[in-house]
């Protein structure tokens, strides 16, 4: 299990390096501090990462608080910088609460409440005050502060809008029943457990057959099994997806193919989709553009012409973008156009292009090919040539290619 947790980070630091903004994981915004702690009258040490553009902007970020931090300090910040950087989750500062043994167990068991009162009076003011935060914060706890999290939920209902709960996790059924009236807005519950883990399991279990049986309007929860796991490993991936879930429409909607979209309610739940995304994270309600384009290419791609030819009637907006003012787009929707017997929106296609890009061999073939699909030979035969003689003046290496085509219109 030591080798499976191992390959995770190293896998993990590939997708952080090579993400798809060339970052790398900078810890050079991670500071230690210590301070004494009136309430637990003691020296109390916790660890800041503050994202790399914090300095040189006015931005407040949403906290990742993580209890254990001297073992999930640094997965949480990997796993964080992965997830921003293809905008699946916001930038966030990672606050790292320090325990060692065997203080850690009394903290978070026989004195939690003390500790509780630690984190809310003393530690997230201190944050609040020191740092450029949002309200928006969420608590990462594994194996016993996964307890100590549970506990703080109920306690301190909306300090958190995300809980994630690892290996652990317990809440009375009486409180279960008074929360939903103590919840000012939506909040997410992630729970993450392996049936190996022999010691923990039956109480995530237990968990989500009390919320099963007591459903709360505000609350969302999900429990994930990571069978393959274990009592060590799960929380790396806990971490993970828990973000995920909590930040479930912060990123845009992709489809596996069009039935999918379909099944989900096509254009209508696209439009409910962002106007929610709109309300929650302050983005335009419009459907975005790069789902627009992962439409139009996914019916392309998957030769779905009934749909390919609604979107580019609806998304026509994103075919004005600098992203399709190019021959291989142009080409490829007029060929797609002409494939389905649309030959009057592929001489469109083409002709428009030519008027952009005279010197495009490839174009003028295109448009020789609608000609003769229409059967009107005269305007074929002068786009093939027209074909091969940029083809021949820029030694085009499609040049015979172009050249059969005006043969077969000789042939015929």
């Amino acid at each position: 299990m030591a080798l499976k947790y191992l390959t995770y980070i190293a896998l993990l630091l590939v997708i952080v390096f090579s993400s798809q903004s060339f970052a790398y994981l900078d810890l050079s915004g991670v500071s230690s501090i210590s301070n004494h702690s009136e309430v637990l009258n003691e020296q109390r040490q916790v660890k800041v990462y503050l994202p790399p553009n914090y300095e040189n902007s006015n931005v407040d970020y949403p906290v990742l608080y993580v209890l254990d931090g001297q073992w999930h300090f640094i997965n949480a910040v990997a796993v964080q910088h992965s997830l921003k950087s293809p905008l699946a989750i916001p930038e966030m500062i990672v606050v790292a609460v320090i325990n060692q043994n065997p203080e850690r167990r009394s903290w978070f068991g026989r004195k939690k409440e003390v500790f509780g009162q630690y984190v809310i009076k003393e530690l997230i003011p201190y944050i609040d005050k020191n740092y450029r935060t949002q309200e928006r914060r969420v608590l990462f706890g594994w194996e016993m502060s996964a307890f100590f999290s549970s506990y703080l939920f109920v306690n301190h209902p909306n300090t958190f809008e995300g809980i994630i709960l690892s290996n652990g996790g317990e809440i009375d059924e009486s409180e279960l029943k008074t929360l939903d009236s103590k919840l000012n807005n939506d909040k997410y519950l992630y729970i993450a457990n392996s049936d190996r883990d022999v010691y923990t399991v039956s109480y995530s279990n237990d968990l989500s057959k009390k919320l099963q049986e007591n459903p709360i309007s505000k609350l969302h929860w999900k429990l994930d099994k990571f069978n393959d796991e274990t009592h060590q490993t799960t929380p790396y991936l806990a971490l993970y997806k828990g973000l995920k879930y909590i930040f479930h429409n912060y990123s845009i909607p992709e489809f596996i193919d069009i039935s999918e979209f379909k099944q989900r309610g096509g254009v209508p739940y696209l439009n409910k989709y962002f106007i929610e995304r709109s309300e929650r994270f302050g983005f335009d309600q419009t459907i975005d553009d790069k789902t627009k384009n992962h439409l139009i290419w996914l019916s392309w791609n998957q030769n779905n012409y009934p749909e390919f030819d609604s979107f580019m009637v609806q998304f026509d907006d994103v075919l004005k973008t600098k992203r399709y003012d190019s021959i291989f787009w142009q080409n490829n929707f007029a060929l797609f156009y002409l494939k389905h017997g649309n030959t009057k929106q592929a001489e469109q296609y083409f002709s428009r292009a030519i008027e952009k890009f005279p010197e495009s061999a490839l174009l003028y073939n295109g448009l020789g090919k609608v000609y003769k699909q229409k059967g009107i030979i005269k305007k074929a035969k002068e786009n093939f040539s027209a074909a091969i003689k940029v083809a021949t003046e820029k030694n085009d290496k499609n040049l015979a290619k172009y050249m059969l085509d005006l043969a077969s219109l000789n042939n015929s």
